[in-house]
This record gives C-alpha cells, sequence and structure tokens, in this order.
C-alpha cells in the first residue's frame, strides 16, 4: 500500500489542508476501483467502513491477491471536516461558497467531445483509453481557482480513469439505500445485493453535477453525442458510479461497518479486482430497483413538531400516516400521508420543521418527477 498526500490550495495565508489516498496493487493494473467516503463530511458511516475496508486491504495486500488498482480515500473532504458552527458540525457546505461539496463537478463530455470524436476507432477498449486520456488531461490543466475546486480536481484525478467508483454517504436517517445511473445498474447490480440495499434508486441524469455521475454519466452522453454527429464507433460505459447511503448520521458501528466493508471488499473479489480461489455468493436482492423520479419528497406545509408514526425501512401504501406536525400554540396536529406506494427509506434527524420543510422520502415504483432530482 503507498499512501499519497495531495495538498489542496489554500484559501488563507499560512495554512493549506491536504487530502490523503491509499493505493493497493498497481497503478495502472485493471480492473481500477476507486473508493471515497464523507464527501458531505458529517456523513460519517462511510469513514469507519473504510478503516475497516483497510484491514481486508491490507491482508489481501499481503496474501499477493490484488490483481487490480484500488483507491481508497477515507477522508474525501478535509474542508467540510474542520467546519463547525456553534459546535454543529457543517460539512454538506462550503461556508466560503455555500455550495454542497457533492454538486456542481464539470461536464467531462462536453469538456472531451471536440477531442476525441476524431480519434476514436472500431476498437471499443482502445477508444475506453482514448476517453480517459482525454480526460485526465482536461483536468491535469485545470486550474482551480478556489479550495474547493482544488479538493473536486483532486478526487477527479484520482477517479476518472477507474472501472467502477463506490462513493460512500449516509442519510440523516435511513436505510441502506443506494443510487445509481442507469447504465451503470447491470455491473453493479452484484454491490447493491452485497450490501443488502432495501432501496434501489435509478436516474439517467438526476442533475446538479454530483461527483458519481460526472464521472458515469460522461460516457453515455459521449456515446449519445457521438450518435447525434452520425459517428458510428463503440463506446463502452467506461465508468460505473455509486453513491451508497449508509443509513444514517448516527448509524455509526463497528458491526455494521464491518459487514460493509466486507460487502465492498466482496465486490472487490466478484469484479477481479482481489483474487479469490472461490466465487462470491451474491445474495439474494433486499429490494427491486425503482426511479429516482418516483420518490417522493414528503414535506409539511405547517411548521411545528414532527412525530413520526412510520419508522425507516417500512413499506408504506397510498394514504398511510407517515407523521404528525405539532402545533402546541394552537392545540393542532397536522398529519402528513404518503403520496406513493413503497418504502420510506429516508427521513430528517430534526424534529421541529418550519413550513415546506422536507421530512422524509418513499421509493415509489412509477416516476413522476422531472427536472432536478437530487435535494439540496
Amino acid at each position: 500500500m503507498q499512501r499519497k498526500d495531495h495538498t489542496l490550495l489554500s484559501n488563507s495565508l499560512g495554512s493549506h489542508r491536504s487530502l490523503s489516498s491509499f493505493h493497493y496493487g498497481q497503478a495502472g493494473a485493471a480492473p481500477k476501483v476507486y473508493i471515497q467516503a464523507s464527501l458531505h463530511a458529517e456523513e460519517l458511516p462511510g469513514m469507519l467502513a473504510a478503516f475497516h475496508l483497510r484491514a481486508l486491504l491490507d491482508g489481501a495486500e499481503a496474501a499477493g491477491r490484488i490483481r487490480g488498482e484500488v483507491i481508497l480515500v477515507p477522508v474525501a473532504n478535509p474542508i467540510g471536516l474542520a467546519q463547525r458552527i456553534d459546535h454543529k458540525p457543517m460539512g454538506r457546505f462550503e461556508l466560503d461558497s455555500s455550495e454542497n461539496f457533492n454538486r456542481h463537478y464539470p461536464d467531462l463530455a462536453k469538456e472531451v467531445f471536440d477531442t476525441v470524436k476524431t480519434q476514436l476507432t472500431q476498437d471499443a477498449a482502445g477508444n475506453v483509453a482514448t476517453v480517459r486520456q482525454a480526460m485526465g488531461r482536461y483536468l491535469q490543466q485545470w486550474q482551480p481557482a478556489t479550495e474547493l475546486q482544488s479538493l473536486r480536481r483532486t478526487l477527479l484525478l484520482l477517479a476518472h480513469d477507474a472501472d467502477h467508483v463506490i462513493d460512500l454517504h449516509c442519510d440523516c436517517e435511513g436505510v441502506m439505500h443506494f443510487y445509481t445511473e442507469e447504465p451503470c445498474w447491470p455491473q453493479l447490480e452484484p454491490l447493491a445485493h452485497l450490501l443488502q440495499a432495501q432501496a434501489i434508486l435509478l436516474a439517467r441524469n438526476s442533475g446538479s453535477g454530483p461527483f458519481d455521475e460526472c464521472l458515469s454519466g460522461a460516457w453515455w452522453q459521449l456515446a449519445d453525442r457521438l450518435a447525434a454527429e452520425g459517428i458510428q464507433v463503440p463506446l463502452p460505459q467506461g465508468c460505473n458510479s455509486t453513491t451508497v447511503e449508509l443509513r444514517g448520521e448516527a448509524d455509526v458501528t463497528h458491526a455494521w461497518a464491518q459487514a460493509d466493508a466486507q460487502a465492498v471488499f466482496d465486490f472487490l473479489v466478484h469484479t477481479g479486482t482481489v483474487q479469490s480461489t472461490a466465487p462470491v455468493s451474491i445474495p439474494a436482492p433486499a429490494a427491486q430497483p425503482t426511479p429516482l423520479a418516483g420518490s417522493e419528497t414528503l414535506r409539511t406545509p405547517v411548521p411545528g413538531v414532527v412525530v413520526y408514526t412510520a419508522d425507516v425501512g417500512q413499506t408504506l401504501q397510498v394514504g398511510d400516516l407517515v407523521a404528525e406536525v405539532i402545533n402546541p400554540l394552537e392545540n393542532t396536529r397536522h398529519a402528513v400521508h404518503a403520496g406513493v406506494a413503497g418504502v420510506f427509506y429516508a427521513r430528517v434527524r430534526d424534529r421541529y420543521a418550519h413550513a415546506g420543510a422536507e421530512i422524509g422520502k418513499i421509493a415509489g415504483a412509477t416516476a413522476f418527477r422531472t427536472g432536478e432530482l437530487l435535494g439540496a
């Protein structure tokens, strides 16, 4: 294993931050899998899972079993990890810009299309290599102007040529759930089942430029652009990326983290990145995929104290009571009901809500939303 520390652009005199990555296997070996944790820095279950995953990777390396390349970034957001206000962590948005740390990544397809469209041939593997090289050159020449941009660039330089990208997050309160783009699902389905995801949400471009879709989306977008210009060349889905939500923010236990790390490690074995004498047994799915556009975001039209009557992981029917919002001044209660049938996979942690606030999400089976599909 090799540790690399990447210095970020400093936003103040006399100080700087760095990002640390841990490299297993031979650089350039295939398959390459990139794994990062806690890009939203207050979401800590991924950090603990990465800690336990390192032990598994160390053991595999000592036994000479790593055949591909694995890059692990246990703390993907040192900027957000240092942000606190009134003793409360503030790791989702950068305080200087108010930007979400997991939004606004570059459109790699747009940046490299004009370069690669004349270089591609009938060699599919060669085309993948050509696109990855073009992405690498673009990222190398990108001159970030802020510390946040330098973090984004550093993460992309580590991950842009990976076959699989696993971005470990968590919700406020929730069950294990799994986001990926539709073209990635066939390749990542084993990981979702190894993790026993209770909700699997698929989209084709959910909007806002998150880290995972910056990497996987570039490939199907390039394929679409090539087809639109009548350029008939094979271009496989060169990167399959996912955001894995490891339950809720308070679900930081060794038992869960060890199980999650083992599931990710088993996926590495399944892909051939880590050698094994026996194939990995993929368990039966805990959920079937549903469209992200079918996920209902529950909101309360009134302010008050939120009292949940449904637990995360519960399967709801249309009209089921999910929560009551209590107004102790007017001595009233407002009922929030499920508008779709599906798994109640996430809810907010705070128990006081302003009018219009989001309070939970249900994974419905029928798409009904359009436009930006992600929250703030």
